[in-house]
C-alpha cells in the first residue's frame, strides 16, 4: 500500500476545499440547519460542474470512473466543512446501487441523471424499532399482478423532500433476506412525509407508505436479492462516511489547538497547561491513525481487495474518534463551547449523529467480529 497521494489527488483536495469554503462556509451550514430541503442549490450545481456528483460512477453515464480513493479525498473535506449535501445519499448510495444491481435501462435512465445534478435519489431503509440488518426490513411490498403494493413506515430518510425518487428497501418474503429494492416517486399516491428533528439538525424525514402501489419495473434487480446489493453498497458508503469523520475530527482539533494558544488563563496560554496539552497530544495521535485506516480501506476499496473487515473497522474507529475529539473539544473551550455562537458544538452535534447513522458502533463491531471468526453477517 502506497499512502502517498498523487498530483492530481493532491489538487482534487485543494479544489473541493476551495469549492466547499465558497460555496458552503460555516455560515450557510448554520443556514440549512432544519431547513426542509436541506442543502445550497449554488453549492449542489457547483459539484455538478466540476463532474463531483458523478466522481465513482463509468464514464459512459457521465461519471468520472475515479476511485475509493478520490471519494475519500472528497469526503474528508465534506468532513471538514460540515458541508450540507445529498452526495452520499444519491451519488454514492444510490447511484452504487442501480450501477451494480439495475438493469440496463434503469442504470441509461438514472445514472446520467445523477451524475449531473439533475435528479437526486435518496434510500429509505431504517424503519421503527427496526434494525440495521435485513431483520429490520418490515416494509411490506405485495405482488398485485404487474405491480406491487407497498406499506410501512421508513425513518431518518435523508434529503426526501429534494428527491426525484426515492430508494426503498421493502420485505419481498419471509426469508431473512428476502429483501427488494424499489424506486418510488415520492410524489405517488400514499406517499406521506413528515421531517424529523434529528441531534444534527441535518434534513431527515418520515415517510408512511399506505398502500403505494408500484410497477415492477421500477424494483431493481432480480427478485429478492435487494439486501444483497444494499450490503455490498454499504461498504463503500461506510468508507466514505470514516473520511467524512476524519476530515471533521481533524477540523475540530484545529480549531482548539487554535483555541489552546489564543484563550490565556493565568497569564499563559491553555495550551501551556499539560492537562490540556496531553489531551491535544492523544487526539493528534488518534486522528493521524484514523486517517490512516480510513485510507488504507480506501486503497483497498480502489484495488478490488476485500474491505468486508477494513470498512466496518474504519467507520467504527473514524466516528468514534470524531465523536471524542469533539468532545474534548468541548472541554477545552469550556462553558462557552456549548454555546450555539461557537462553532466547536456543530462538529460535535454532527459527530455523535454520524456515530449514531448509516451503520451503529454495535452492528459495525459485529461486522468486524464476524470477518475476524470467518463467520458471514449480512
Amino acid at each position: 500500500m502506497d499512502l502517498a497521494f498523487t498530483e492530481e489527488q493532491h489538487m482534487l483536495r485543494h479544489t473541493m476545499r476551495g469549492v466547499c469554503n465558497q460555496q458552503a462556509p460555516i455560515a450557510v451550514v448554520r443556514a440549512m440547519e432544519d431547513d426542509p430541503i436541506g442543502y445550497p442549490e449554488g453549492f449542489w450545481k457547483k459539484l455538478g460542474e466540476l463532474g463531483l456528483l458523478g466522481l465513482t460512477l463509468p464514464e459512459r453515464y457521465g461519471g468520472a470512473n475515479q476511485s475509493a480513493l478520490e471519494g475519500a479525498i472528497v469526503y474528508e473535506e465534506f468532513g471538514r466543512a460540515l458541508a450540507p449535501s445529498p452526495h452520499l445519499v444519491s451519488s454514492v448510495l444510490s447511484a452504487g446501487v442501480l450501477a451494480l444491481g439495475g438493469s440496463d435501462a434503469q442504470k441509461e435512465e438514472w445514472l446520467p441523471k445523477i451524475a449531473s445534478g439533475e435528479a437526486i435519489l435518496t434510500p429509505a431503509w431504517l424503519e421503527p424499532k427496526g434494525g440495521y440488518g435485513p431483520g429490520g426490513v418490515r416494509l411490506a411490498a405485495v405482488a398485485d399482478g404487474g405491480s406491487y403494493r407497498l406499506n410501512g413506515t421508513k425513518r431518518h430518510v435523508l434529503f426526501a423532500k429534494a428527491a426525484t425518487r426515492v430508494l426503498v428497501l421493502a420485505r419481498t418474503g419471509d426469508g431473512a433476506s428476502d429483501v427488494d429494492l424499489f424506486l418510488v416517486d415520492p410524489a405517488s399516491p400514499g406517499v406521506e412525509m413528515t421531517q424529523q428533528l434529528s441531534m444534527a439538525s441535518d434534513t431527515q424525514y418520515t415517510i408512511a407508505f399506505n398502500d403505494v402501489r408500484v410497477p415492477q419495473s421500477v424494483r431493481i434487480g432480480q427478485a429478492k436479492s435487494g439486501w444483497a446489493v444494499w450490503n455490498e453498497v454499504m461498504h463503500d458508503g461506510i468508507i466514505m462516511l470514516a473520511a467524512q469523520a476524519m476530515g471533521g475530527a481533524e477540523r475540530a482539533l484545529e480549531m482548539t489547538v487554535q483555541y489552546a494558544k489564543d484563550r490565556e488563563q493565568f497569564d499563559k496560554p491553555l495550551g501551556a497547561f499539560q492537562a490540556i496539552a496531553h489531551y491535544l497530544a492523544d487526539a493528534v495521535t488518534v486522528v493521524d491513525g484514523g486517517k490512516t485506516l480510513v485510507h488504507e480501506a480506501a486503497w483497498a476499496r480502489s484495488r478490488g481487495k476485500p474491505v468486508d473487515r477494513l470498512a466496518p473497522m474504519a467507520k467504527l474507529f473514524a466516528c468514534q474518534t470524531f465523536r471524542d475529539v469533539t468532545a474534548m473539544a468541548l472541554q477545552v473551550h469550556g462553558g462557552i463551547g456549548f454555546t450555539v455562537e461557537y462553532d466547536i458544538q456543530l462538529y460535535f452535534r454532527r459527530a455523535k449523529q454520524l456515530q449514531l447513522s448509516w451503520w451503529d458502533s454495535r452492528y459495525l463491531e459485529e461486522l468486524v467480529a464476524g470477518a475476524v471468526l470467518d463467520r458471514k453477517k449480512a
